[in-house]
């Protein structure tokens, strides 16, 4: 007859509850499996199932009962090491959808827009656009299995129970926010700077020749010259998305680092 004693138990239940508090808190704010289109209980259960395989492998878990304060501390501890790996992943995905913002406006597609469900607010067809190409070139180049593998491998330098996290990591990463307007803008001013100069060539016509209707002829112009250097954006897309990822992974990495270091 097989007999598992109360600290066996005890054991198994905090080599997977406290690894899950970690990753159900990453899978809920990162872009991908955070989606509300991805129902609850598939985030649960993945996060359950990664639990269970990368529990044998894990380090020492502290020596703390299962139901004390202790324990809960450790639980809110890795629920924000989680939502700050996830908030890394939607910083990058938060670029393309500010470029696509940027991009609208200037060609006078801001009326363009429709409901996200996911993030709750109207946002503008281009920025979908570029979302779901960025989500699917994610995947293509197996980002989402890079991101588990740093996720995993972020309890050997980051183990669970430590004293205390490093509170200037989160000032970096706060920092970290204002690259959705550097790099998204910097993805959109080929387009943003040739509609601006047409905006102000119209405006010089409009002032030298009252009588034409700039508005009838200003839109068409800003939204084919816009639609036509857009189609010219999406063959170097594919670069800018993989340094993209890649600078982000780097920064992921950088964080989980600089979190294990205690002042």
């Amino acid at each position: 007859m097989i007999e598992v004693t109360f600290a066996q138990l005890q054991g198994w239940l905090v080599a997977f509850l406290w690894p899950f508090a970690r990753i159900t808190a990453f899978m809920a704010m990162a872009p991908l499996w955070g989606h509300s289109s991805v129902p609850n209980r598939v985030k649960v259960g993945l996060a359950g199932v990664i639990s269970i395989i990368i529990a044998p492998v894990l380090p020492a878990m502290p020596e703390a009962p299962i139901m004390s304060w202790a324990s809960v501390g450790i639980i809110i501890e890795q629920i924000v090491v989680g939502l700050a790996f996830g908030f890394v992943m939607r910083i990058i995905f938060a670029v393309v959808q500010a470029s696509g913002e940027f991009i609208g406006l200037q060609m006078g597609l801001a009326f363009a827009s429709f409901f996200d469900a996911a993030s709750g607010t109207n946002i503008m067809v281009l920025s979908r656009i570029l979302y779901m190409i960025t989500l699917l070139m994610f995947v293509a180049l197996n980002g989402h299995l890079m991101v588990l593998e740093t996720l995993v491998m972020s309890f050997q330098t980051l183990p669970i129970g430590m004293d205390m996290l490093n509170a200037n990591a989160f000032e970096i990463l706060a920092r970290y926010a204002g690259t959705v307007f550097a790099s998204g803008m910097l993805l959109a001013l080929p387009l943003v700077g040739s509609l601006l100069i047409i905006n102000l060539a119209l405006g010089i016509l409009n002032r030298s020749a009252p009588q034409l209707t700039v508005f009838n002829i200003g839109f068409p112009s800003s939204l084919t010259v816009g639609m036509t250097l857009f189609m010219v954006l999406m063959t170097h897309l594919g670069d800018f998305l993989e340094r993209l990822f890649s600078q982000g992974l780097e920064f992921m990495q950088g964080l989980i680092e600089l979190l294990a270091q205690v002042n």
